[in-house]
């Protein structure tokens, strides 16, 4: 598969996962924010921002209002929904090859339909264009599993969404680390990541921030925790390079990154998981970050930009 065409996939699969979360994390928000007087806008629209790495003037203060503006309108900001939208759409037209017609035909409708749900989400409420976001992308994650061969093409482009997934979810949980063990703030975190009723029927109803923590980083049977998207992004890695797993046991980088990352969740005990928390899922964005970074190089930049020298024209 030609680097550029990997690369597309790859960040189609980053793209579309990142305009479903953040759509989900500020549905959730707003909601908080209409509903319950008791929460400051100004501040819970600003951690918003710090959760999804926006950067805003510190000047003015905030309300839903301009918070929906930032995360979901924004064109010229890639970490907004209609900018993960754009982007999406656009690394789908460059990659029409390898993409099947059913995949190109729901992102380029998706794009070519938010001009008006943005209209109309400013007057009746963002719900509705929200709402929107997330059945699209569940329709295209619909479209690609029953259109798209399991081929590389299919192994890069959930590579992407296991990356983005993984990310967002950590985020979420440093959102909420200084928060009491039985603060409502949890609820919100599992409403904000789609859990909210797995982990209810899981837990039977407990709610505490040990058993929230435990279930979004490391169960494995949800799809949304991190341990199974990182799972999930190392059996697209072994895939893709089967070459890496030789007699040597040598690993790529990214490769060595993510084993190492789910291995540590995976065998960590579970009594010792709160402990240290923050340096815990700092680490683990790091790493995350890493992870794409070396995805980057080993697949899409195996060669160097070369400046030509010394082949001046003489006169």
């Amino acid at each position: 598969m030609l680097a550029r065409n990997a690369e597309s996939l790859y960040w189609i699969g980053r793209y579309v996962e990142r305009a479903d979360d953040t759509s989900r994390i500020l549905n959730v928000s707003v909601h908080q924010l209409l509903e319950d007087a008791s929460v400051d806008p100004d501040h819970a629209s600003r951690q918003l921002l710090a959760v999804l790495g926006i950067k805003t003037d510190g000047a003015d203060s905030l309300d839903v209002w301009k918070l929906t503006e930032l995360v979901a309108y924004a064109k010229d900001n890639p970490a907004s929904i209609v900018g993960s939208i754009n982007s999406a759409r656009e690394n789908t037209r460059g990659a029409r090859e390898v993409v099947s017609t059913e995949l190109w035909e729901c992102l380029n409708a998706t794009w070519n339909a938010v001009p008006d749900r943005q209209r109309y989400a400013r007057r009746a409420g963002p719900h509705a264009f929200l709402s929107f976001v997330e059945e699209r992308a569940a329709m295209f994650a619909g479209l690609a599993d029953s259109t798209m061969s399991r081929d590389d093409g299919w192994l890069f482009m959930v590579l992407g969404r296991s990356v983005e997934r993984a990310d967002m979810v950590v985020r979420l949980l440093l959102s909420r680390v200084s928060d009491r063990a039985s603060s409502p703030g949890w609820m919100t975190v599992l409403s904000s990541a789609g859990a909210q009723d797995t982990y209810l029927r899981t837990n039977r109803g407990a709610l505490d921030a040990g058993r929230v923590v435990q279930f979004l980083l490391r169960d494995t049977l949800f799809p949304r925790s991190v341990f199974h998207a990182l799972r999930q992004a190392e059996d697209c890695l072994r895939q893709l390079d089967p070459g890496v797993n030789a007699r040597g046991n040598e690993k790529s980088e990214a490769l060595r990154l993510v084993g190492r990352a789910r291995s540590e969740l995976e065998f960590l005990h579970p009594s010792a998981l709160l402990d240290d928390l923050p340096r815990r899922l700092g680490g683990l964005q790091t790493t995350i970050k890493d992870l794409g970074e070396a995805v980057s190089v080993q697949y899409f930049h195996t060669s160097p930009w070369v400046a030509w020298s010394g082949a001046e024209v003489s006169l």
